[in-house]
């Protein structure tokens, strides 16, 4: 049981939002064959594939079926994992768990959605129904509302101002700008985001992030098998993950998602501290969820976040560069991609391969990197420590 577990491949679609002519299947085709490329693996190689995706979504049922028939992985072990944004990291979980177990040596985790098929007005409706059906969702409280309500907490509690949530965003928009796979490339400034629209206030349009088209891929090996194929297998050193009250009226607290619980797990496996963290990628939903995040990693004390970015050292040459590919809010957030989004970038990182992202998102010298996911407004935060 002590075998490691490496990642041997990655892969990534761009992110759009613009309404495309591939389909889903084809998605995960694109992604599924860049990270077996990237592994130097055989597809006969893979012996069981997990699918991840939020399925109100998805006009297929049971969409693991199609994909895995697509990708000529019949008849070997497909397994659905539904988490809500954190499904694809829940998906590295599952086939963690599967390899340690001695079931399985190498398995391939595919996270998609596709959003476009649906409106606007169509995805609110059931992105609204995450919430307390009872309680919450009849009197239309959703994702931004609920992340309002965070912004809010933290600003009475801590002084996170407005400007400092703006600048989130300024910082993701730089690397975005660069990341040819993101949906979002414009660099913004503070001012732009202050005069954008207000959704749910203090929150404004461009400190919101927008769900978009795509999928990824993250290839799974057991040790034997990742250090013969792979000059530079990214193990895994640490798992965590934590749930929260579906009720928001039951938390303890406004100014978290709770994931300092995954985190702190993930850091006892792992045997490190937040300062040993080179490089992370976190869930940047929202700007005021990235500012919280600093904090539930321990990157800052509680109520540190907006002095946090507005010190610069959430950047390259900071303290620990967060999101320099762009982030959720740049790159945008196909719900079941985005955590092999974020895992694709980190080992990227610490391969040395930042540069494929753009030659100044890559963070030198990178040896331990973190991967935070959040599901909802936290029903499910996972962390994943990586290292060379």
């Amino acid at each position: 049981m002590s075998e490691r577990i490496g990642i041997i491949g990655v892969g990534q679609t761009s992110f759009h939002r613009i309404r495309l002519a591939k389909s889903l299947r084809e998605m995960c085709f694109d992604a599924y064959s860049e990270a077996l490329d990237d592994s130097n693996l055989a597809p006969e190689d893979i012996d069981g594939l997990i699918v991840c995706y939020t399925e109100e979504y998805d006009k297929q049922r049971g969409p693991w079926s199609p994909i895995a028939e697509y990708l000529g992985l019949t008849p070997k072990p497909v397994v659905g994992v539904s988490n809500y944004c954190a499904s694809s990291t829940m998906g590295v979980r599952v086939g963690w768990a599967m390899i340690k177990s001695g079931l399985h040596d190498v398995v391939a985790v595919i996270g998609y959605q596709k959003m476009t098929e649906l409106s606007g007005a169509e995805v609110q409706e059931k992105m609204i129904r995450g919430g307390d059906l009872m309680w919450e969702t009849p009197f239309g409280i959703g994702m931004p509302h609920v992340y309002a309500c965070f912004a809010n907490r933290h600003m009475h509690e801590f002084g996170t101002t407005e400007e400092q949530l703006a600048m989130v965003r300024v910082k993701n928009s730089e690397y975005g700008s660069l990341n040819e796979k993101a949906a979002f490339r414009e660099k913004v400034t503070v001012e732009k985001v202050m005069k954008s629209p207000v959704i749910a206030w203090p929150l404004k349009l461009l400190d919101c992030t927008a769900n978009a088209d795509g999928a990824s891929c993250v290839i799974l090996a057991k040790e034997e098998i990742a250090k013969k194929v792979s000059d530079t297998p990214i193990w895994i050193k640490g798992i965590g993950s934590s749930s929260e009250t579906n009720s928001m009226g039951a938390r303890e607290s406004f100014v978290t998602t709770g994931s300092w619980r995954a985190a702190e797990q993930a850091y006892k496996m792992a045997g490190v501290s937040p300062k040993d963290i080179d490089v992370a990628e976190v869930h940047d939903c929202f700007t005021i969820a990235e500012i919280m995040a600093y904090e539930d990693l321990g990157f800052c004390k509680k109520g540190e976040g907006g002095k946090f970015i507005e010190e610069g050292e959430s950047y390259i040459g900071g303290k620990i560069p967060v999101n320099v590919d762009g982030g959720l809010l740049c790159k945008g957030h196909p719900v079941g991609a985005t955590g092999g989004s974020q895992i694709r970038t980190i080992t990227l990182q610490l391969r040395g391969e930042g540069y494929k992202i753009h030659p100044k998102c890559e963070v030198e010298g990178a040896e331990i990197g973190l991967v935070h996911n959040v599901g909802g407004t936290g029903h499910v935060s996972n962390v994943i420590i990586l290292g060379r």
